[in-house]
């Protein structure tokens, strides 16, 4: 029988600055005890001293995705520990941006390793046990990138739709066992990630809007551990892009490359850098990123952002409608 919340044995993937170190908060602000993993350190020792601050236990393994040994290795820390998991979200990601032939084959690569095989590692560390123990939650954290593109993400959203095809293989093959498996799926988010980010593209890149908050993604993944759903988007913009993609493909193919050549870039320049991809980099260790206080980029070119957006909101919403009248 699954504990509670209250009750439970979490392990945190990528947990050292947004969504992961959000997730882990909100886990320990359950009652959960909470162990968290990510390659820096010092980062993850701070979580842990807030979710002590929050009346939890917590255990701090670092630990790199891409490697299955050290995967393995952080399940028995925390079995040791506590005795068992009952919940493990796979959480680490990276980025990359630019065109295809622009981004070095290592850093696609590590893009591909961390995002991907990050969920595989992390998953065959945790799985055993959760079938001998007749339950356990995975949750592999994918993105709105995972069941539709965007230009200059091919090894980015070529990760997501694996795990996002990972994770409902998994479905079927634990039907039975009492193990759930939940695919989370979030829009544009106000975390260091794009700072992090590998960027090859030549101008300095931010999250496009709407830039919904990570405690809606950690949220969701605590509820998504207490109830488990199959898949679950995050920001309302990814439920109408994802209707739109549907729908209309051509049309979302077309917005998804005016939305981006438009609002994901800043207005200054920017040299090549792999950012976080083949190694932790000393900034960005908080939760937020700080974006959505950036005033002066809302402000930038108001028309031609209303109408790109009516270009996507409104046809996904008369396709959505229209999908209810058929199915009524």
């Amino acid at each position: 029988m699954r504990p509670g919340l209250s009750e439970s044995i979490v392990v945190v993937t990528g947990a050292s600055s947004g969504i992961g170190r959000a997730t882990a908060l909100a886990f320990a602000r359950e009652g959960a005890a909470v162990v968290v993993c990510a390659r820096r350190e010092a980062p993850l020792e701070s979580v842990v001293q807030q979710c002590r601050s929050l009346g939890a236990e917590g255990l701090a393994v670092p630990a790199d995705v891409r490697d299955e040994t050290s995967m393995r290795a952080v399940a028995r820390r925390a079995l040791d520990r506590f005795g068992r998991i009952d919940v493990w979200v796979n959480n680490a990601g990276v980025g990359a941006l630019g065109a295809f032939e622009a981004v070095p084959p290592d850093v696609f690569r590590g893009v591909i390793e961390t995002n991907f095989f990050g969920c595989v590692h992390g998953t065959r560390a945790v799985l055993p046990h959760f079938t001998s123990q007749g339950h356990g939650v995975v949750v592999n954290v994918a993105s709105m990138l995972g069941k539709m593109a965007m230009p200059y993400y091919t090894a980015y959203a070529a990760a997501k739709f694996a795990v996002v095809g990972f994770g409902e293989t998994l479905r079927e093959e634990l039907i039975g066992t009492g193990v759930d498996v939940v695919t989370i799926m979030p829009a544009s988010i106000d975390t260091p990630f794009f700072e992090h980010s590998a960027n090859y593209t030549g101008r300095a890149v931010k999250p496009p809007r709407p830039i919904y908050d990570p405690a809606e993604v950690a949220e969701t993944i605590v509820r998504a551990a207490e109830r488990p759903r199959r898949e679950v988007f995050v920001g309302g913009a990814a439920r109408a892009m994802n209707v739109l993609h549907a729908v209309l493909p051509g049309l979302y193919e077309q917005a998804a490359r005016s939305m981006t050549d438009y609002d994901h870039f800043q207005d200054r320049t920017a040299g090549p850098t792999p950012g976080a991809v083949l190694a932790p980099v000393a900034s960005g260790t908080d939760v937020r990123g700080g974006w959505r206080t950036m005033r002066h980029e809302a402000r930038r070119r108001p028309t031609r952002a209303v109408a790109i957006g009516t270009a996507i909101v409104l046809p996904a919403y008369l396709a959505l409608r229209a999908l209810r009248r058929a199915a009524a």
